[in-house]
């Protein structure tokens, strides 16, 4: 058996925790707006950008891999601005 450089096994990590965290929404384990969802989507995303810069570069599934992280923290930051909204209309509520 063949060793497999260290960006190898990121990028394997990396393809694992997407398609991971697709199989728990479809199977609706996961809810597509919580964190939990997002941050594995963005790892995931960062595990195979890293293992393309340090590996075999692929400017399709670079440009791909891009795209996903960046949109997995914009879902992040507009579900942290969404709960902070929430929290303070809670807050603000006259009981």
């Amino acid at each position: 058996m063949s060793f497999l450089p260290w960006h190898v096994w990121v990028g394997l990590i990396g393809v694992a925790l997407v398609l991971l965290a697709f199989f728990l929404l479809q199977a609706q384990k996961l809810h597509g707006h919580r964190m939990v969802y997002q941050l594995m989507n963005a790892l995931g995303a960062l595990g195979v950008l890293i293992s393309l810069v340090f590996g075999e570069f692929n400017l399709s599934a670079f440009l791909l891999e891009g795209a996903w992280l960046l949109i997995s923290i914009y879902g992040m930051m507009f579900g942290v601005k969404t709960r902070r909204a929430a929290r303070d209309a809670n807050r603000d509520a006259p009981w």
